[in-house]
């Protein structure tokens, strides 16, 4: 008899299950006092990210603490850009530095095809670490950034509040943006592959930056090149669930919903019956709870989950909020959404479902 598959994989695979699962972009980070005394220890981002140890024993914190159903690896987004021959730094209350920001052709050239398992062999160790130490109570949980955020950070050079760096490059150069957005979607999918062959059970990327596009400029400069990750993944691991997220993504649900993810990640800014009503059936369904409600009392959030939960009643859904945990959020809220995650079907009277 084998054993039954953790829970989000069963969920996210769309068999049915007795509950949502449940976990939290960002689940392991500034909201949880463990996580900020091991970063006054060791200050520097890259450091906690790329030591095995140390991104291993973070991405296990929330684990310990709340039992959420995934575990993700913490890393970051631009964790990849160094073995391209892109350099950066995050730098506290400041985000990501790129130092040699990408604006030319020729500095696209020269960049090289990533080879994760020699550039990053660190995300590999730390994902078969994850797999063996949760076993069948959570699944393991890869991510990426998607083509378009990647490029808006290496071409801007840093975060931004217009993209007017990249979105001039895209009206006047676009051969150019194409040229990177290619090279990053070939990168990202054999980013990907290296995680879910490490250990990753379920997959997502974070296409942050493109609620930022109009829906024309989307079909142009970001929707292909999900959808190429997406493809490239999918030949050689098809059974592994896709997740999209996008930050601001009201206006482009039914296009994310087209790349051929498995499962779109709703911010809060839509309501949940609204959303999955412009959802393909067979496409499954994350979120998308404010993170500002877990500044709130236990009776909110509890109020928010049942609604959520009801909601997306009948369809594949994966409980979690709309964006990640805010810094300073009490860790105590914390740990209560998780466990009125855990017990919402209690409450809306549904019956636990014996699955084997």
């Amino acid at each position: 008899m084998t054993e039954t598959a953790p829970l989000l994989l069963r969920a996210a695979r769309g068999e049915q299950v007795e509950r949502p699962p449940v976990w939290m972009m960002r689940q392991a980070g500034r909201y949880m006092k463990v996580y900020r005394d091991l970063r006054d220890r060791h200050p520097g981002f890259r450091e906690r990210s790329e030591n095995p140890d140390l991104s291993y024993e973070i991405s296990m914190q929330p684990f310990e603490a709340f039992k959420p159903d995934g575990v993700i690896l913490f890393s970051d987004i631009l964790t990849p850009l160094p073995g391209m021959g892109i350099d950066f730094d995050i730098v506290e209350s400041k985000g990501p530095l790129i130092q040699d920001p990408i604006r030319t052709m020729a500095q696209v050239e020269a960049l090289r095809p990533l080879q994760p398992g020699e550039s990053m062999p660190f995300v590999g160790e730390v994902l078969t670490r994850l797999r063996q130490s949760v076993g069948n109570e959570a699944a393991v949980l890869g991510f990426v950034g998607a083509p378009w955020t990647l490029a808006a950070y290496v071409v801007e050079g840093k975060s931004s509040k217009n993209y007017a760096v990249i979105k001039a490059m895209a009206f006047q150069e676009p051969a150019l943006l194409h040229k990177l957005l290619n090279h990053f979607a070939e990168s990202i999918a054999a980013y990907l592959r290296y995680q879910i062959d490490s250990g990753a059970q379920v997959v997502q990327m974070f296409d942050s930056w493109a609620g930022q596009l109009s829906p024309m400029d989307y079909d142009t400069f970001a929707a292909p090149y999900q959808k190429k990750v997406v493809d490239l993944v999918k030949q050689t691991h098809p059974d592994t669930p896709f997740i999209l997220y996008i930050s601001g993504s009201a206006g482009v649900i039914e296009r994310m919903a087209r790349t051929g993810v498995d499962i779109v990640s709703l911010d809060w800014t839509v309501d949940m019956a609204e959303g999955l009503a412009r959802l393909p059936e067979h496409v499954g369904v994350q979120g998308n709870v404010d993170p500002g409600l877990l500044f709130g009392t236990p009776e909110a959030i509890q109020a928010r989950i049942d609604d959520t939960v009801r909601k997306a009643r009948g369809r594949k859904h994966i409980l979690n909020l709309g964006h990640g945990i805010l810094p300073g959020t009490p860790e105590e809220n914390g740990q209560f959404f998780f466990e009125a995650g855990k017990s919402v079907m209690d409450r809306l009277g549904e019956q636990r479902g014996a699955l084997t």
